[in-house]
């Protein structure tokens, strides 16, 4: 079945960057949605990013449209999230998301619509 792995989380100051990657295997060659989700403690999951492996076409929460990118790389089975000028409210464990695309009716941000996740990874945002 489809094994989602996180990487690319660590400590950076306020501004700083980094990418996160999320490597996939076990999938068919059916369409997937994969998306980004972050937890902060006490607070809830909260969708960041999406994208299909389809079309491309990419989905980003508010709180970070103009700093964090998604992109995929099919033929590696893997998509990054950049993350620019961060903040220390992005901190949170990051986690990586899919879902059969043609198992929703549109892209969506909710995290109770993704059934594989990853372990997630650590981004930590302080000076």
């Amino acid at each position: 079945q489809v094994q989602l792995v996180e990487s690319g989380g660590g400590s950076v100051q306020p501004g700083g960057s980094l990418r996160l990657s999320c490597t996939a295997s076990g999938f068919t060659s059916d369409f997937y949605a994969i998306g980004w989700f972050r937890q902060a403690p006490g607070k809830e999951r909260e969708g960041v990013s999406c994208i299909s492996t389809g079309d491309g076409i990419p989905l980003y929460a508010d709180s970070v449209k103009g700093r964090f990118t998604i992109s995929r790389d099919n033929a590696k089975s893997t998509v990054y999230l950049q993350m620019n000028t961060l903040k220390p409210e992005d901190t949170a464990v990051y986690y990586c998301a899919a879902v059969l695309l043609r198992q929703i009716a549109t892209m969506t941000l909710s995290p109770d619509i993704y059934d594989y996740w990853g372990q997630g990874t650590q981004v930590t945002v302080s000076s």
